[in-house]
């Protein structure tokens, strides 16, 4: 997945393939990687990062967007979020975000781009975030 330099989104699967390889995968030696795009237009990136108490550790995508809320603060919104997964040798297989992730890219961003790869194929494909979770959970 080459970035196209007309296109400031497809630097996204980039940047999350990039980063999968530094997450901690020491049990599942499924790696994670996430990176998103502001509204502001910042880049931010997250790993998975596995804990022997299971609960504990975090998914790349949830990272990415505390990363996100960090820099930016409480008022940060998603653009657009990429997803890429590596399989123990490192090759990219499909991996769409998982229900708890799914909720928190709502939580930022329900129009939001998520791109992530579908299929055996490895083709990528773009849905929103509303898509992704229909009837997502809001206080609102």
């Amino acid at each position: 997945m080459g970035a196209d330099v007309s296109d400031p989104l497809s630097i996204l699967p980039v940047r999350a393939a990039e980063v999968a390889l530094n997450a901690y995968a020491p049990y599942s030696a499924f790696r994670v990687g996430a990176a998103l795009m502001s509204q502001s237009g910042s880049i931010y990136i997250g790993c998975n990062v596995e804990n022997s108490a299971f609960p504990v550790g975090g998914c790349a995508e949830r990272h990415a967007i505390a990363a996100a809320v960090a820099a930016e603060g409480h008022a940060m919104r998603l653009s657009a979020i990429a997803i890429v997964a590596l399989d123990p040798s490192g090759e990219p297989v499909p991996c769409a975000p998982c229900g708890a992730c799914r909720q928190a890219i709502i939580e930022f961003g329900p129009g939001a781009e998520v791109i992530f790869r579908a299929d055996a194929q490895n083709a990528a494909v773009t849905v929103t975030a509303e898509a992704l979770l229909p009837g997502a959970f809001s206080f609102k």
